[in-house]
């Protein structure tokens, strides 16, 4: 882990390595971690009334390959393997969330998104699912695959009843905070007493479309240090290629992620107006992410499909639309009926044949 070998005449490499980090452990890449939570530079929203961002130093940040990992690393470091840990997750949600609970052996015990929430759960099902053996809160706003979105007095409720609770922490999947639609995206690590206790998990991905990339960041201060031991005795570190590349992102003009922003928006309007007018078809307005995520249990039952899953294998092979039914996310939530998630990360013109390939499909086999 000390770095690359560098001759001793050769000058053009000794020169690169003052200028540029060398292969080095997560938390010792400066520049990296200083514009992740600098002003402008992907730091958290201001609490209200103040004129700064939370209290995050460059040190409390850890970079890593992808936002994906940290998932993991945060079970693995706040729960232990085989000891009845519970960890409370969204549902439907990220499936990573359920499988690492299961891979790091700790309890998954899901709390359910409700349509008629808007695909938010309601906080007094929070205090219900908690137990003395509950270790953490795994939440996802804006909302993968509903795009739903936790608003600030569902926040303060969750910090009001996690207060009761100084034993668990909460992973704060953000990687979709600058995919909101719906007002200033609000954090729970905004709130009294919930900085300490909440991993912060982000990453580029998203904002800046830098998928393939891997590049994700967390912050915690208690954390970091065991986030860095994780890193460094798993995949060393992320690609130094990759750092600087989400140095320049995150750091460069910010017109064209605001453009990709703005798109969105207008492409969530698109395609959740024209589903609406699928015979069966009944989908919300998401406040953010790039998901739709319509009910489709009408649309089941006209079209002699027995649930979502066949649903979607039908639509792919006699409409040629692919999309992901809703146990690829989860247990189905009780009482919702069917879903199925749409990306409309996608052209104008291909969400409309798309959609317009469904209604024909619908229109076909309405029994």
């Amino acid at each position: 882990m000390s770095g690359k070998k560098i001759g001793a005449s050769d000058e053009s490499a000794a020169r690169w390595a003052k200028s540029y980090p060398e292969d080095k452990p997560p938390r010792r890449k400066p520049r990296n971690r200083e514009c992740v939570r600098r002003p402008g530079g992907g730091q958290r929203p201001c609490p209200p009334g103040q004129g700064h961002g939370l209290d995050i130093a460059p040190e409390d940040v850890v970079v890593g390959a992808g936002a994906k990992p940290f998932i993991a690393y945060t079970i693995a470091s706040v729960t232990d393997f085989g000891a009845n840990d519970e960890v409370i997750y969204p549902v439907p949600g990220f499936p990573i969330y359920e499988s690492q609970i299961i891979a790091n052996g700790a309890v998954p015990v899901p709390i359910y998104l409700k349509e008629s929430r808007d695909f938010a759960f309601d906080p007094h099902e929070l205090e219900a699912k908690i137990t003395p053996q509950t270790r953490l809160l795994i939440l996802n706003t804006p909302h993968n695959p509903t795009g739903g979105i936790l608003k600030r007095a569902d926040l303060e409720a969750i910090a009001e009843i996690l207060r009761r609770h100084p034993q668990i922490w909460v992973f704060a999947d953000e990687i979709y905070s600058r995919l909101s639609y719906q007002g200033e995206f609000v954090s729970l690590a905004q709130l009294p007493g919930m900085l300490a206790r909440t991993v912060i998990s982000d990453g580029a991905s998203k904002t800046w479309a830098m998928t393939g990339w891997r590049i994700g960041f967390a912050a915690n201060r208690t954390l970091a240090p065991v986030f860095t031991r994780w890193i460094t005795n798993t995949d060393s570190c992320a690609s130094q290629i990759s750092q600087w590349a989400a140095v320049e992102a995150i750091n460069g003009p910010q017109d064209a992620a605001a453009a990709m922003r703005a798109s969105f928006l207008e492409r969530r309007d698109l395609i959740v107006g024209l589903l609406n007018q699928v015979p069966g078809f009944t989908c919300k307005t998401p406040g953010g992410a790039f998901y739709a995520w319509p009910n489709v249990t009408k649309a089941c039952a006209q079209s002699g499909c027995a649930e979502s899953e066949e649903l979607r294998k039908r639509l792919l092979y006699e409409a040629g639309v692919a999309v992901l039914a809703d146990i690829h996310f989860g247990r189905r939530v009780p009482g919702d009926g069917q879903h199925i998630r749409f990306s409309y990360a996608a052209s104008p013109a291909m969400i409309r044949e798309g959609v317009e390939r469904i209604a024909a499909f619908m229109r076909a086999n309405v029994r």
